[in-house]
């Protein structure tokens, strides 16, 4: 297993809030829980074919699955899961943006009818909007023994989907604080850093308010898992604050690694995976899980209503839970692995580049920094508009 992904990768596949603008609809429609697109739970499922129908559409993000060096037409992992179970897979990068693709699906959702896909990817904070509003099915646990035994504990129960049962972590990561350690000339340990002297107008902040809330309320000590609106106000005011005497350079979408790199700025919030990969070719980047705490998020496999292969995405989700599967698809994308089982197998490569990412904390954390980290309440349906206005107007969208 060799570790190829590129920066690209991670600058695809996670999504940013840019503006209410052009999805500021579909956002209503979504957080406000509009009577009409809400799908009863017997509404959901059509007769399943898998058992005659070998095949299944899996719609992803670009570049969030392990190809081959020599060949990125081919799929080791998913390859091997069409030789191994017969079940030929439509693999379709198609996922750009979270808000794009609920505009591209919801007409046929909200009207009962099939999206075409049996499989999607979708980051958290938007699968809270497709569970509310039924818009996803059920998974039948019986058809995942995988899942059961070595979903991480810490991603089993986030507020929107108690038990995982309509939610599946494809990967999973952090979102932290990452800064040029020698061109700073000193360590960051907390959100609170960000505010000192000598980082005025070298700090950016991400532009997208479900990227960005959580951390800077674990800044303030909140429980991001039981947040409430005074603790959401209360980080406006502070950004706010923070605008007005130049601290903050600007906010950003994953174009962050760009000011980063090129010394623009020397800290920011960031994602871990980015922070790997730029790891790779200038070891003076560090990432801090601050010691107030940081967030926790994934990107999660969903069955849509009415998609006619459930069983068949049920095995390969499962399939993928597999430590070893696990393990070369972390070794991949070196996100956050969901799988920690996955750790043993990593460090038993005879490779020794891939035994190495077995020790790295930002694949697989280690115990103190596990206690550092959790999911976020996400924003529900009363809330979405008008926290998406205060901050819009902050960053400037």
């Amino acid at each position: 297993m060799h570790r190829t992904s590129p920066l690209s990768a991670s600058v695809s596949r996670r999504s940013l809030l840019r503006a209410l603008g052009g999805t500021a609809a579909l956002g209503a429609l979504a957080g406000c829980g509009v009577r009409g697109a809400y799908v009863q739970p017997g509404d959901r499922a059509v007769p399943d074919r898998s058992a005659t129908d070998k095949r299944l559409i899996f719609s992803n993000w670009p570049l969030y699955i392990d190809t081959d060096d020599d060949d990125l037409s081919k799929r080791p992992t998913l390859d091997a899961f069409e030789r191994k179970t017969g079940i030929s897979v439509d693999y379709v990068e198609e996922i750009n943006d979270n808000d794009e693709f609920f505009g591209k699906i919801s007409p046929a959702l909200m009207n009962h009818q099939s999206t075409g896909r049996d499989l999607i990817v979708i980051s958290d904070w938007m699968c809270a909007r497709y569970v509310r509003l039924g818009w996803v099915q059920r998974m039948d646990r019986a058809h995942q023994p995988n899942v059961a035994k070595y979903l991480d504990p810490l991603l089993r129960s986030p507020a929107f989907d108690p038990g995982r049962m309509f939610t599946l972590p494809w990967q999973s990561g952090i979102t932290g604080i990452a800064y040029n350690r020698r061109r700073l000339g000193r360590e960051i340990r907390g959100v609170k850093d960000l505010w000192a002297k000598d980082l005025k107008g070298r700090v950016t902040l991400l532009s997208g308010l479900d990227e960005a809330f959580a951390l800077l309320m674990q800044g303030n000590g909140v429980d991001i898992t039981r947040w409430k609106a005074d603790d959401f106000h209360a980080v406006c005011d502070e950004v706010e604050r923070e605008v007005r005497r130049g601290q903050i350079r600007r906010f950003t979408g994953n174009d962050y690694t760009k000011d980063l790199v090129s010394g623009d700025v020397l800290a920011c919030q960031a994602y871990s995976g980015d922070v790997i990969q730029l790891q790779a070719d200038n070891p003076d980047i560090r990432f801090v899980v601050p010691e107030e705490g940081a967030e926790l998020w994934s990107d999660s496999l969903m069955i849509p209503d009415r998609a006619s292969h459930k069983a068949n995405a049920e095995r390969l989700m499962d399939y993928y839970y597999d430590p070893e599967v696990a393990a070369e698809l972390a070794a991949w994308v070196n996100y956050v692995c969901p799988v920690p089982a996955a750790r043993e197998v990593l460090a038993a490569a005879k490779d020794k580049d891939t035994a190495a990412l077995a020790d790295n904390p930002l694949i697989f954390p280690d115990g103190t920094m596990r206690e550092r980290l959790a999911i976020a309440r996400d924003i529900t349906s009363t809330e979405r508009l008008e926290f998406s206005q205060r901050w819009n107007k902050i960053v400037g969208l």
